[in-house]
């Protein structure tokens, strides 16, 4: 069956005319999928019901069922997990800021690219998720919150640029008119450093964030931490960062998870500083998430604070992420974890 929660509105009037419906229909199902964000063919109260079942026998309406919600007590963030058609699970997380709500969505059921520090990728790569079920992370969070979300991170369970064609189909989706409407501005793509993702990203021209997971001021130590690293030097990922920002605009974030003794020392600071001066770009400093099965400690304040102040003195535009959802099972990849080593057991 066709995804027709995946489709344009363009494609969905092509979809239209082959069963005979007028082209405005494509217009009010569009509205129905994007705008008032309905799980069922049956919802749509416009449409006739003889359409309705034509509709349900070609077409599949993906909707995501929330299996947990976890809401921090200190924060208010919540983690969601959802189970996906074929039954695979994913989390998403809900951030309230003063400036409006922001969603962290996964794009794939696991990942391939084995980040030492990250419980998302322990259990490998299930499979890319579709356009659809990208989507309906940011849809199903707007109607259980109740609550508008205006930004959208895509920073979950996978790297995006390993998905690219269903990730682009979702910002256009996204961003579009007819559906939420989120600005391009608002929406962040992190990867862990997929050079020809990154240039095929940056020739689309689009006005997203780039946030690139660097976690090390050199080659040696960022191939112990990220085997991605084995494939691209860090010079042909730091040059296609600086051809992202040629050809958009956007200056690049760079994530950088602070592990105690590992990457945090004043040495790391002074590489990373020399090694970041010459681009237009931004740091986040991440004071690690521990997660069980890794070895990886979190540095204590003062150390975060002196990495960071280092990095200030040498002209680097610089923050620290501040830690939410810290007692819900927050670093990425955690919640799925735990629910699937439980359902294991059962």
């Amino acid at each position: 069956m066709t995804d027709i929660k995946s489709q344009t509105l363009l494609e969905l009037q092509k979809e239209m005319e082959e069963l005979g419906e007028p082209k405005f229909r494509a217009k009010q199902l569009y509205g129905w999928i994007h705008e008032k964000l309905v799980d069922s063919f049956d919802e749509m109260s416009n449409l006739s019901k003889p359409l309705r079942e034509k509709l349900k026998n070609r077409y599949e309406l993906t909707a995501l069922e929330i299996v947990k919600v976890q809401k921090s007590k200190q924060d208010g963030t919540c983690k969601f997990l959802f189970r996906l058609p074929d039954g695979n699970v994913i989390e998403s997380v809900l951030m309230k800021y003063y400036y409006g709500n922001s969603v962290c969505i996964s794009s794939q059921a696991g990942c391939r690219m084995g980040c030492r520090f990250c419980a998302s990728t322990l259990n490998g790569l299930e499979r890319n998720l579709r356009a659809s079920e990208m989507l309906d992370q940011v849809y199903q969070i707007q109607k259980w919150s109740k609550e508008r979300v205006s930004n959208v991170v895509v920073m979950g369970t996978g790297e995006p640029l390993d998905n690219y064609d269903e990730l682009l189909c979702f910002i256009q989706l996204l961003t579009g008119e007819g559906g939420l409407h989120i600005s391009q501005r608002n929406i962040t793509v992190s990867t862990c450093g997929i050079v020809p993702g990154i240039r095929r990203l940056a020739d689309e021209k689009l006005q997203i964030t780039l946030a690139l997971s660097l976690h090390a001021s050199n080659q040696e130590k960022r191939r112990k931490i990220m085997p991605v690293a084995n494939k691209y030097e860090l010079s042909e990922v730091l040059d296609a960062c600086r051809y992202y920002f040629e050809q958009t605009g956007r200056r690049i974030t760079f994530e950088y998870s602070l592990a105690d003794g590992i990457n945090d020392g004043r040495e790391d600071a002074e590489e990373l500083a020399a090694l970041l001066k010459p681009l237009n770009c931004h740091v986040n400093l991440i004071p690690i998430n521990p997660v069980r099965e890794r070895d990886f400690v979190q540095p204590d304040d003062h150390t975060v604070t002196n990495f960071k102040n280092k990095l200030e003195k040498s002209g680097i535009n610089v923050t620290i992420r501040r830690e939410m959802g810290r007692d819900i099972d927050g670093a990425c990849g955690q919640l799925r974890k735990s629910y699937m080593d439980t359902e294991k057991v059962r």
